[in-house]
């Protein structure tokens, strides 16, 4: 192994350090309330400025630890979809929005933090956006909501609108709420990620069919 491999390897699982420890500790107290300096010294390195070197700013990071979720997510999700029936209904279709997460997250194991880091993201006007992009905006999800709406022809466009949004509320912090229980040995009503994921889907699914108020 050359000189040049050692140093690549070790800034490779530097960078895994610090995204692994900025992603707990945002998830645990928020993302303006922890420094890059409190990244760097809870991650073990010697450096404070260890974060800004490998990645710049706090906005870089959260780019950064969004968009390594968003990768085997998208995988999960096109899996998913490419083993629908030929014609599937609208269950079917909000199962492809709720399972690969739920999925994802038990597949990381516990602890984990990816939930709770995402809430915190989607609740921040300034941090949103990026959430979005790297995570909300793949070919496959686009397939899955035009699924979806497909199978609203009746619903107005405004009350589809508002519905996606509620729906989109339900998954973020259902699935930050249930991850925060397991970290900390607290009850859950639901004993898996997959019921979890189920009663998710029965919820979203009489959200979106509920009769609309003239």
């Amino acid at each position: 192994m050359t000189e040049k491999t050692v140093r690549a390897d070790r800034a490779s699982a530097t960078r895994d350090a610090i995204l692994g420890t900025a992603e707990r500790l945002f998830a645990e107290h928020g993302v303006h309330a922890v420094s890059n300096r409190h990244i760097s010294e809870a991650a073990g390195q010697g450096n404070n400025a260890a974060v800004n070197y490998h990645f710049g700013t706090k906005v870089d990071l959260v780019r950064a630890i969004t968009r390594k979720h968003a990768v085997r997510l998208d995988v999960l999700r096109a899996e998913m979809v490419a083993a629908m029936p030929e014609a599937p209904g609208l269950r079917e279709w909000v199962a492809c929005l709720v399972r690969p997460t739920t999925s994802y997250l038990e597949e990381l194991g516990t602890p984990t933090w990816f939930a709770r880091f995402g809430a915190q993201i989607m609740t921040d006007p300034a941090l949103r956006e990026i959430m979005v992009t790297e995570s909300l905006s793949s070919p496959v999800l686009a397939r899955v909501v035009g699924g979806l709406n497909r199978c609203l022809p009746e619903l107005p466009p405004e009350v589809r609108a508002e519905r996606g949004d509620m729906a989109r509320q339900l998954m973020i912090h259902v699935t930050a709420e249930r991850e925060r229980a397991l970290a900390e040995g607290t009850p859950t009503p639901r004993a898996t990620w997959s019921d979890a994921a189920t009663g998710l889907i029965d919820g979203i699914t009489g959200l979106v069919l509920a009769p609309v108020t003239p």
